[in-house]
């Protein structure tokens, strides 16, 4: 069902809906403004909005605690790069899979409960996991972990949704995906850290648990469930989970951002995972230079974060300037930020051999400019969608974005790297060198730089389509509301 025919049977409803009169343009134009006031947000909005922060932070710090030790995981189990990176293939398949599951309860069900329940699934099975000594357990209970993590990610934004409209709607979801790139450089330091104090690197992933078992008190006591389309005063009900699908797939703006996401996600969870190695591989083969992992994906991570700092709040303040005299500029900012991201990246690979503090500025620049898009994307997400049909399209573009993004990406880079070991050594029956190793993963994360030049045209295609998308829910909201 398109959301244009979502109306009931009036004559002032169909003049809104169709947009061809004086009077419904008026209608319009006047919620328009009513709407874009800035209302007095109250104390339990405020905190609603942090708790979802904070354990959105503590989810992605869980995420990558494993990536900030991944040298001391393949030392242990005896894997190589392939099996290390399905480690976090496993997660994030079992992520994807389950998130439609989650998107279509979250339209229907206890947001609270939902999230509540996924937290405390996933905070359990990461401190279970941490005790696994056989790594096939292991990469199961990573798994169980995607599936926890699955029943947040795809609620948290909806509620933010619920809750505000316009540029505060823009800020807040700014602040909510601001603790991603946080929250992943937090992980890489923990991780590292934790490891090195306890001479353990399991002791990393009993950190999070006890942060995650807090999160499930703060969910299911003082934190809000809004009613759906509470902030736009929207009437509009649930349809049918088919209906909702088709409704999505003819959506241009939302299909156009959803593939360019994927391209983020694809660069994001390739670099996430292998950046911290590969750039440890690259110092070694310096002379004079003398670097532990540990303290490499502390480095790393504080990069990831001061870029988040930076970055998320840039492209919303962007995003926030422009939207109201360029309407397309949300799409735009995202696709010149990926473009500006491919070189920055690209430079800091080729020159990683040769330099020691380039790379990280080059790494920074390139982070700095990915995370541009991170609130844009989620805003553009909802306002081309009806309310009600808000988590599902999130789970919907959780789907789509790992499926072809950082499910495969990880391992993907690794079956390339350990292929070109064997191409590349001597003798490929002895342990490739450190220079094939380092020279093998340089080859293999050429590709990220690729995919997130295409998923830069993505966001510019969407930018044709954009406003008549968000137009059309507007007038769906509209003819649903109680102003009229």
């Amino acid at each position: 069902m398109d959301e244009s025919n979502i109306t009931p049977n009036t004559s002032n409803q169909q003049l809104v809906l169709n947009g061809d009169n004086e009077s419904a343009t008026a209608l319009l134009e006047k919620q328009a403004r009513r709407r874009d006031n800035l209302r007095d947000v109250t104390f339990l909005e405020y905190m609603t909005v942090g708790i979802l922060c904070f354990v959105n932070l503590i989810n992605y710090m869980d995420r990558f605690t494993v990536a900030g030790v991944l040298g001391d995981v393949k030392q242990e189990f005896q894997i190589g790069d392939d099996m290390a990176g399905l480690l976090q293939t496993v997660f994030v398949v079992a992520y994807m899979v389950f998130a439609p599951i989650f998107g279509y309860l979250g339209d229907r069900y206890s947001r609270r409960n939902i999230m509540a329940f996924g937290v405390a699934l996933w905070s359990l099975t990461t401190f279970m996991g941490s005790f696994l000594r056989n790594y096939s357990w292991f990469a199961v209970f990573r798994g169980l972990v995607g599936i926890g993590e699955a029943s947040y990610s795809t609620i948290a934004p909806t509620i933010i949704s619920d809750l505000f409209v316009g540029n505060v709607r823009t800020k807040m979801l700014a602040l909510f995906y601001f603790a991603i790139p946080v929250g992943s450089g937090m992980g890489y330091i923990v991780g590292s850290l934790t490891g090195a104090v306890a001479g353990d690197w399991r002791w990393g992933l009993r950190v999070t648990p006890f942060l995650g078992a807090i999160a499930v008190g703060l969910i299911l006591w003082p934190m809000q469930d809004p009613e759906r389309g509470q902030a736009e005063e929207s009437q509009i009900k649930a349809t049918s989970y088919r209906e909702d699908l088709q409704s999505l797939i003819k959506n241009r703006s939302f299909m156009m951002s959803t593939l360019a996401f994927t391209c983020v996600a694809f660069v994001t969870g390739a670099l996430a995972w292998w950046g911290p190695q590969y750039i440890y591989l690259g110092l070694t083969l310096q002379p004079d230079v003398d670097i532990t992992i540990e303290r490499l994906s502390l480095m790393f991570g504080v990069v990831t974060m001061v870029a988040g700092l930076l970055g998320v709040p840039l492209g919303a303040w962007l995003g926030t300037a422009l939207v109201k005299r360029w309407p397309r500029s949300h799409p735009v900012i995202c696709g010149v930020g990926l473009l500006l991201s491919a070189p920055a990246l690209t430079l800091a690979l080729l020159l990683c051999e040769g330099y020691f503090y380039l790379p990280f500025v080059l790494i920074f620049i390139g982070q700095l400019s990915l995370n541009l898009n991170w609130a844009i994307v989620a805003d553009m997400s909802m306002y081309v969608v009806i309310p009600p049909r808000r988590s599902t399209a999130e789970a919907f573009q959780i789907l789509i974005s790992h499926m072809f993004g950082d499910a495969g990406s990880p391992y993907l880079v690794g079956v390339i790297s350990e292929s070109l070991k064997r191409s590349l050594s001597p003798d490929p029956a002895e342990e490739p060198s450190q220079t094939v190793q380092f020279r093998s993963l340089q080859y293999a994360l050429f590709v990220t730089c690729f995919v997130e030049v295409i998923g830069g045209v993505f966001f510019l295609l969407t930018s044709l389509y954009i406003v008549r998308d968000k137009q059309k829910v507007d007038r769906a909201i509209a003819v649903t509301s109680k102003i009229i």
